[in-house]
């Protein structure tokens, strides 16, 4: 019987699967593309009981992720924001906070894989020694500089995600084609600065 898939990943193992350090996955917690959790015991936030799931602010736990590794393994909680909710409470009791350790937070499975999607990031399926089975992403980029080069734009971006899928099953006989998110997020970049600087 095959086990459910997982449901978190702490730090220190997507510092492994990102092959990045854990300032990193701070700084990237820091700017919204994932939150950093951990579970707690009951405490006071004012009137409100608040235990279980909780989001941590990475800069207020910023000795936690120096780059260097000098910095402290645990540290204090003074402020959370229960799951699910945008507020962040104030903890009144204990009144000190309470300790986090790095060891005890984490990142929700569907956000570690929504962020290795976003950034192209999705491991590669072996399919022999050595070999991998991603697509050939630079070969399109060259593709789409040749087709800007002899022909310009096409009206719209749809159009031209399109010609580079159809160049994608070109290579392959049809038979490896990404889907169009994944090509539009490639090439958005590109049609938005040329089309700013042809505004």
């Amino acid at each position: 019987m095959a086990l459910p898939p997982r449901v978190f990943f702490t730090l220190h193992e997507a510092s492994a699967r990102w092959g990045c350090n854990i300032a990193d996955i701070a700084g990237w917690a820091d700017t919204g593309r994932f939150q950093i959790l951990t579970g707690i015991a009951a405490v006071s936030c004012g009137e409100d009981i608040v235990a279980g799931k909780v989001v941590l602010s990475p800069m207020e736990l910023l000795p936690l992720f120096r780059r260097c590794g000098t910095g402290p393994s645990e540290g204090v909680m003074r402020r959370i924001q229960p799951l699910g909710r945008q507020d962040w409470l104030l903890i009144t009791e204990p009144a000190g906070g309470i300790p986090v350790a790095i060891a005890d937070m984490m990142i929700l499975a569907e956000e570690v894989h929504a962020f290795e999607e976003e950034n192209d990031m999705v491991r590669r399926v072996a399919s022999g020694p050595g070999a991998a089975t991603s697509y050939d992403w630079e070969g399109m980029m060259v593709a789409l500089i040749l087709r800007i080069h002899d022909h310009g734009f096409p009206p719209t971006q749809a159009e031209l995600v399109a010609e580079m899928q159809e160049w994608f099953a070109d290579q392959t006989d049809g038979k490896k084609m990404p889907d169009s998110r994944s090509i539009r997020r490639r090439i958005t970049p590109i049609w938005k600065a040329v089309r700013r600087e042809d505004a």
